[in-house]
């Protein structure tokens, strides 16, 4: 797996996040050997239920401390301030004048309602690497759309 790019803010949530789901393991464990008690474990729906949370937690826990590892943060990198990338901030004007603002972010913090949408998403695939003034045809799954980049901030 390779390097992600966060946002420090995005990288204190997942640190954020670690530590409650860090905490929530020690109730689930004991939830675990509360069941266990209960006696026959192969037909006990509690017991079953604990170790799955258990399970995903820990996974969950695993896959925060793999991203956490392997990121960078935007902040700190040396990238073009006139071109869009990853931790930019996007205004576009559409085809029929109307103005978007994007934040430009790692897929761990997309949120649509914020404005926030992944590196990965089409419509930011398709502004990469493109600067203020730039008109670029982005192809969505709608279909080909037409932007003019107004402009970026970090």
């Amino acid at each position: 797996m390779g390097e992600i790019y966060l946002t420090r803010e995005g990288r204190n949530k997942l640190i954020e996040e670690i530590d409650r789901l860090q905490k929530r393991k020690p109730q689930i464990q004991d939830e675990i050997a509360r069941a266990r008690e209960h006696g026959d474990l192969r037909e006990n729906a509690e017991y079953h239920a604990a170790k799955e949370a258990l399970t995903n937690l820990m996974q969950r826990i695993a896959e925060i401390d793999s991203k956490l590892s392997r990121a960078k943060i935007i902040e700190e990198l040396n990238i073009d301030p006139n071109k869009v990338f990853i931790g930019v901030t996007v205004t576009l004007k559409d085809e029929d004048g109307d103005e978007y603002e994007y934040s430009i972010v790692d897929e761990e913090e997309a949120n649509p309602d914020e404005m926030k949408i992944s590196i990965g998403s089409p419509l930011a695939q398709g502004l990469l690497g493109h600067g203020a003034g730039d008109k670029v045809d982005v192809e969505l799954p709608a279909g080909t759309m037409k932007f003019e980049i107004v402009k970026i901030t970090r």
